[in-house]
């Protein structure tokens, strides 16, 4: 595969695209030739992105009583996991948290809460408060990550400071029926578009080891291609109690550093984070992310469960030969 992936980098230094036969066979390979897919993914990692590692964090500003089906998830009102259920946290709250970030290095902040998508009203104000005092007093670049857009949502977000607006597509259009029946793939799409319109940054991406195929991990990543986002969380399933994917089965370090490195083929140019899961599938093989053309991962805690202390990411960082800079 050696001379496959040379003359694939060479393509796509050269403004080409990676194929479709070619991104089946980086998600199929096994033994060396996967040695050879993450060095052609670092190449182009480093070509394109530097040598920098964009950290970000998140807080759970409300948790819990979601009405959505999704078959993976801790907040789920459809599911009894003992997860955190609280309202929205106050502006006072929001903030703080912002600046507990930026005091840490983070430079991207995002305000995640649960539910279909955010109502106007109270919630909407306080979290357009809090995002208008973030950027006046913190070095942070706000993020925030509230389900479904429309228009008049997406503009009042923007014109409050919101830098990026996150809204991951889960999965595969052909695979999301077997994940989801609240709502139609279409709004999540409609979503970013809007986001786009509005004139934020839009980072979107998905969860893997849902049990999707191989060609269905191609399928997602094709999407996010045509869709032209700003970054991609990427994220690995870690199982729940009480949800029906509670039983899944992990997916190997290799396996996920592949799904990697084939998003970097397909979006050289573009900011792909590592984020929930990162622990618990890829285990001691973490700072290989970067190998795999990870150009930053998100540090601290997830909306649910607890993430690393921050110095032992850090240091994971520094020695893959990175520098931790902004999102």
């Amino acid at each position: 595969m050696r001379n496959e992936i040379l003359n694939i980098i060479d393509r796509i230094l050269g403004g080409g695209c990676l194929t479709e036969p070619e991104g089946r066979r980086i998600l199929q390979a096994s033994g060396a030739d996967i040695g050879w897919i993450l060095a052609g993914a670092q190449q182009l990692r480093e070509t394109f992105c530097g040598n920098q590692a964009g950290l970000c964090m998140i807080v759970n500003a409300k948790s819990g009583h979601c009405s959505e089906d999704c078959r993976f998830c801790a907040q789920s009102s459809h599911y009894q996991t003992g997860a955190p259920v609280f309202p929205l946290k106050t502006r006072q709250q929001l903030v703080s948290e912002a600046r507990q970030a930026d005091q840490r290095g983070a430079r991207c902040f995002g305000i995640v809460t649960s539910g279909a998508r955010i109502q106007p009203g109270a919630e909407l104000e306080c979290v357009l408060d809090a995002l208008r005092e973030i950027r006046a007093t913190t070095g942070i670049a706000p993020s925030a990550s509230l389900g479904l857009l429309d228009a008049a949502t997406a503009a009042a977000l923007a014109d409050a400071g919101c830098v990026t607006y996150h809204h991951n597509l889960e999965t595969a259009r052909s695979y999301f029926p077997q994940i989801c029946t609240t709502h139609d793939y279409a709004e999540d799409l409609e979503t970013v578009r809007v986001a786009k319109a509005a004139g934020m940054k839009v980072c979107c991406g998905g969860l893997f080891g849902l049990g999707e195929s191989v060609e269905q991990r191609l399928e997602f990543g094709l999407t996010l291609q045509d869709l032209d986002i700003d970054s991609v969380p990427i994220n690995f399933l870690n199982p729940v109690a009480g949800t029906p994917l509670a039983n899944a089965r992990p997916l190997e370090p290799m396996e996920a550093l592949k799904i990697v490195a084939l998003y970097r083929y397909l979006m050289p140019h573009r900011h792909i984070t590592v984020c929930g899961g990162r622990g618990s599938t890829l285990g001691d093989f973490q700072s290989w992310v970067f190998h795999a053309g990870a150009s930053g991962m998100m540090v601290g805690d997830y909306l649910t469960t607890p993430g690393r202390q921050l110095s032992d990411d850090l240091r994971m960082v520094t020695d893959a030969g990175m520098k931790y800079a902004c999102c």
